[in-house]
């Protein structure tokens, strides 16, 4: 009995299971439900006008549901919502103590875990400022509503409810986005806690269901005993919900090894013109190996200081594109690009600003999303004229113009909003969502890349399928330290779903940041460094000092690229109120290569201090999973300062100071660091040798200094001082002989 199973799922015989439907002018609950065969749940109402059907499969930790609902009728049903009532989830302890978790908690309300009868709407949510670049922070009114997952930000779809007194935790999540999305509202009742699941529609406040069109729903609910660790929470629903995925853009290697070079950050902006843009293109190939993508940003357009124009653009034919920056036009600058050996990539934004020609000569193509976007038009994708000149743009922007690569900002408002946004019901914004993405990755080259911009993701999975990386944070700019500071905060929640391989999440791009101090600077570098999320590198470097700290780091740091690699938190707890975000993270390879090996670091770690006073950080061997009976040495990847690990070290970081180690077994031939990417690196005892991928002047820290140094079996000179050699490299074998 299906009853039976959800009381013992939740050790509770008053445990149960309720589903129910909404349309637009009633509610309707089940008169009774059916059981039959194996799983399957028939739900009666008092009408036939449609049917209701849940089929449960078990699985080791809860049950993935999936939910067919049929319109059987001979008229148009306006759906609004399917819901599933949960009802006796309690814990043994006290229910002040209960609590969520959900991905979009520190996106929206700048903390992790929430208790279950916080106050989303009312005193308890926190007042903000708005943000004109990133569409908001924290809780601003018109995005956050009462509903935990509603909010457009696209986050991991799973929630965790639990209590803090204990490790066992329940999970939903959905398995499916076609059509339907999921959110949730909790409270307590003499019976601990109920959780209404609810799958309503993006951007429409009702779905129009033909004459026997079936609609399906899919999602997971399972427990985990594990959920004090953020970073395992929600690893059985990962694995549940990879077997749903289709084939993901996201998990190539599109933006994993390789970097985008894009014209917006670092205090450019809209200041750029083919000269110029091709002058850093050649830069870019002879300091920066590892860019293969240059991303000609917002500024291309006639529609000067009026705000982000994108698809608007191609309305108005020849005349969109200004000339003074583009004499030629933009294909001209495309094909000069690839005769210097980078690819295109563009940017295009979603809406059009009411100033813009499309807007003022054709608002019935339009929508106004006036909660919070009022200087803008949003184009309603429910009007078929509307998708067929979106469709006539992409063939603009992509084919005509010849561009390889994609960032799409300010593209979600007609998928993602939870609120009555398009003027057709006929589909939900994420049917639309699946047509658009679709059209425009069917339009890029099989290798070329996709991006999400504004509204900022939250590491969804279902993008994948179409998009290859995601911004999860605002722009840094020029370097403004409070949104660095947000993006740390927004950046731990995605990495800790460890879903990097299907999603490449993007930092914003690190460069030379002329508003930061240096302090600030090399915290911002080392984070993006260690959290694997170096998709993006800004700065004018035709102007650059070479002898600059700060350029010198960025060729360091860019030396080697493993975008979406795992990133692990150390002595983390993010139930603890008083420590909201970790300060330690590491990756269980060197900084500079994916190769494991005796002589290689076997960690990398970075140390953060993001407050304004001095903190004073502590290391185990444990902390870093590492063999507690061997010895380690810590190298600073950027002083080279050496320490032993022993049984704990402490270091102290000065406010928004921030510190990146190698670690080493502290025995034998050492590699420390690298400012070359090494691979496919073989050790005996006297000799090691590696793959070098490109050309560089190149600095290897070593605990020996070798008698001899090859490259292709021939001989060269090089230079060692200090743990460092030296020597001019190439593509090509190296050998170091001890």
């Amino acid at each position: 009995m299906i009853k039976d199973k959800i009381s013992a799922f939740f050790c509770n015989e008053n445990a149960s299971l309720v589903p129910f439907v909404f349309f637009t002018e009633k509610q309707a609950f089940p008169e009774y439900s059916e059981e039959r065969g194996e799983g399957m749940l028939a739900c009666k109402y008092n009408c036939d006008d449609f049917s209701d059907s849940l089929y449960f499969t078990e699985i080791p930790s809860g049950f993935t549901v999936k939910r067919v609902f049929r319109n059987n009728s001979d008229k148009v049903l306006r759906l609004v919502e399917l819901g599933v009532r949960f009802e006796g989830i309690d814990f043994g302890f006290a229910p002040s103590d209960d609590y969520y978790y959900h991905v979009e908690n520190p996106r929206v309300f700048q903390r992790m875990t929430m208790h279950v009868d916080f106050d989303r709407t009312g005193t308890d949510s926190p007042e903000s400022e708005f943000d004109e670049i990133a569409g908001n922070k924290w809780a601003d009114p018109g995005v956050i509503i009462d509903r935990i997952g509603a909010c457009p930000y696209q986050p991991f779809p799973a929630i965790l409810i639990s209590n803090y007194k204990t490790n066992l935790g329940y999970v939903h999540g959905s398995l499916s986005q076609n059509v339907f999305y999921h959110s949730y509202l909790l409270k307590h009742n003499e019976n601990g806690i109920i959780c209404d699941v609810y799958s309503p529609f993006k951007d429409v406040a009702y779905r129009e269901v033909s004459p026997a069109e079936s609609l399906v729903d899919e999602w997971y609910i399972g427990k985990t005993e594990r959920a004090d660790d953020v970073e395992v929470v929600f690893a059985e629903y990962s694995h549940e919900l990879r077997k749903k995925l289709p084939s993901n853009y996201g998990a190539t290697s599109i933006n994993r090894d390789n970097l985008v070079w894009g014209s917006w950050n670092d205090g450019i902006f809209r200041d750029i013109s083919e000269d110029m843009l091709l002058a850093e293109a050649r830069a870019l190939k002879e300091n920066f190996p590892t860019v293969r993508w240059l991303q000609l940003d917002d500024g291309y357009c006639t529609l000067k200081g009026k705000g982000a124009h994108g698809l608007g653009v191609p309305y108005e034919g020849e005349e969109g594109v200004d000339k003074e920056k583009f004499p030629h036009g933009i294909r001209h600058f495309t094909d000069k690009l690839r005769l210097i050996g980078l690819r295109p990539a563009i940017w295009i934004g979603g809406y059009c600003p009411k100033a813009s020609k499309i807007s003022t000569e054709r608002p019935d193509l339009m929508t106004l999303y006036a909660s919070r976007e009022n200087r803008n038009m949003v184009l309603d994708v429910s009007i078929p004229e509307t998708r067929e000149y979106m469709e006539r743009a992409l063939d603009v922007m992509i084919h005509d113009w010849g561009f390889d690569g994609v960032k799409h900002d300010f593209w979600s408002y007609a998928f993602e909003v939870s609120e009555d946004l398009l003027k057709n019901k006929d589909r939900s914004g994420y049917e639309h969502r699946l047509w658009w993405l679709s059209e425009v990755r069917k339009r890029l080259p099989g290798d070329g890349y996709f991006q999400t911009g504004c509204d900022i993701v939250m590491g969804n999975p279902f993008l994948g399928t179409h998009f290859t990386n995601y911004r999860y944070g605002i722009d840094i700019g020029a370097g403004k330290w409070e949104n660095l500071k947000t993006n740390y905060l927004w950046c731990i929640a995605c990495l800790a779903t460890h879903t990097g391989d299907l999603f490449v999440p993007n930092s914003d791009a690190v460069g030379m940041f002329p508003g930061l101090s240096d302090t600030d600077a090399e915290f911002c570098v080392n984070f993006i460094l260690i959290t694997r999320t170096m998709v993006e590198l800004a700065g004018r470097f035709t102007i650059a000092d070479k002898d600059d700290r700060r350029f010198k780091m960025l060729k360091k740091a860019t030396c080697h690229i493993n975008n979406g690699q795992d990133v692990y938190f150390a002595d983390y707890d993010y139930r603890c109120g008083d420590s909201p975000i970790p300060y330690k993270f590491y990756i269980k390879t060197p900084n500079f290569s994916n190769e494991s090996a005796d002589c290689l670091p076997c960690r990398t770690v970075a140390l953060f201090n993001p407050e304004e006073e001095n903190m004073l950080l502590s290391l185990t061997p444990a902390s870093l999973g590492l063999d507690g009976e061997a010895d380690y040495r810590l190298t600073d990847v950027w002083s080279g300062e050496s320490y032993l690990l022993g049984e704990k070290i402490e270091l102290e970081l000065v406010p928004h100071g921030s510190r990146l180690f190698s670690v080493n077994r502290d025995e034998g031939y050492q590699v420390y660091d690298s400012c070359i990417e090494l691979s496919h690196i073989v050790r005996s005892d006297k000799t090691l040798s590696a793959q070098m991928s490109y050309s560089a002047e190149a600095e290897i820290r070593l605990s020996h200094k070798p008698r001899i140094v090859k490259i292709d079996g021939e001989e060269i000179k090089f230079g060692f001082k200090n743990e460092k050699l030296t020597f001019e490299s190439r593509k090509g074998e190296l050998e170091l002989i001890f």
